[in-house]
């Protein structure tokens, strides 16, 4: 694989565990998960609402608006800047993780996951997924290079410079794992991570609210009577908002944005359910087995956000819900995630109505395809101001 153990997605044993451990130590320093960070997935939120309005109620494509708001969260926190919508090596950026995407999702893609050694010597459309990697590697290198000349030990800015600055503390130690293999590797994870997973589930949540306009109405009166049309929606605002929650988790868990998980390697032989699985072995967990599982959803084939409303219509959790994995190697950035979702679709339903350019019966919300990613259909559709 392109990061050969080097990242925190593909990486394994005590490399693996230090720099996921820095990782969400500096993302925490730096506000993920405070009201520092809020305010930030705030102003986001604003310039997202504002490129929605140039739209003037014409049909267009959402896909880089939300892949834009989405990765500028992360681009603040790793990069220490935002992007314009307009800048042109951002969008390329945004096509090529858009792109990736999709093909690490495709019939290719998984077998390129499941058999790496045997699919890197096939020829195939999944060998485009290296090149788009390495073009990422090479904007992330630009990064780096910038942060080097400029790094100020004693006030680091973000998380290359929080990430040099360990390097410096470890040069003397031969067996560290802080390099700039490790932290060029890490960098696009969590550069490509915070795009494409927020994004593709609002993009995936604006379709399906356009299939069934019955729940955006009520999504309109909540928002409407909790939050009104004058302020921001903030964190605060969820825990009296339990439609909308129940909304936003339904969309995580009937979408299955990741559905095979993230790949594992056995790391000794063991025996499951009558099965010897040898150490190396790579194991895929289907999260998609609890997140549509009967037993813990009584429609899992169906869009129903009672899936998380009690009869009194509270919020409800459900520990089948599996949409940030489970265990050690549960999403790191899940409470930013969560964050990003709540301010992000709330604020565009405050300040607009979805039109579908056809009958919401005709609108298809099944997956375009799936496989390490649930890929939502391409679509238009027009936002009317409120």
């Amino acid at each position: 694989m392109w990061s050969n153990g080097n990242g925190i997605v593909y990486g394994t044993g005590e490399r693996w565990r230090q720099l996921r451990r820095f990782a969400i130590t500096t993302f925490k320093n730096f506000g993920m998960g405070k009201r520092s960070m809020e305010e930030r997935i705030k102003e986001e939120a604003q310039f997202l609402v504002s490129e929605f309005r140039k739209t003037e109620g014409k049909p267009f494509d959402p896909t880089f608006f939300l892949s834009c708001a989405g990765s500028n969260i992360i681009c603040t926190l790793v990069f220490g800047k935002r992007f314009e919508y307009t800048d042109k090596k951002f969008l390329t950026l945004l096509n090529l993780i858009n792109s990736n995407w999709k093909l690490m999702s495709s019939t290719w893609g998984q077998l390129l996951f499941t058999f790496p050694k045997i699919m890197r010597h096939v020829p195939g459309p999944h060998r485009q997924i290296t090149k788009n990697y390495l073009k990422l590697a090479a904007f992330v290198g630009e990064q780096l290079k910038m942060h080097k000349e400029i790094l100020d030990p004693n006030n680091p800015m973000d998380f290359i410079d929080c990430f040099l600055i360990k390097i410096q503390q470890e040069k003397n130690n031969p067996n560290t794992h802080f390099n700039d293999e490790t932290m060029s590797k890490t960098t696009v994870n969590l550069f490509f991570a915070g795009t494409e997973t927020v994004s593709s589930t609002l993009r995936y949540g604006l379709r399906i609210l356009l299939r069934h306009p019955e729940i955006e109405e009520k999504l309109h009166e909540e928002i409407d009577r909790v939050i009104g049309p004058h302020r921001s929606p903030c964190m605060e605002d969820r825990s009296q908002m339990p439609y909308t929650d129940a909304v936003i988790h339904e969309i995580q868990r009937f979408t299955d944005i990741v559905p095979m998980g993230v790949p594992h390697t056995v790391t000794r032989d063991i025996q499951f359910r009558g099965y010897t699985l040898p150490k190396d072995l790579n194991i895929i967990p289907l999260l998609c087995t609890a997140q549509a599982d009967p037993t813990q959803f009584k429609n899992p084939t169906c869009f129903d956000p009672t899936h998380f409303l009690d009869e009194n219509g509270r919020f409800r959790r459900n520990d089948a819900f599996m949409a940030f994995s489970a265990g050690k190697r549960l999403c790191l950035g899940e409470s930013l995630a969560l964050m990003e979702l709540f301010i992000f679709f709330t604020a565009i339903l405050q300040n607009f109505t979805l039109r579908a350019l056809a009958a919401p019966a005709e609108i298809d919300i099944s997956p375009e395809s799936s496989g390490l990613g649930s890929i939502p259909r391409p679509y238009e559709f027009c936002l009317l101001p409120r």
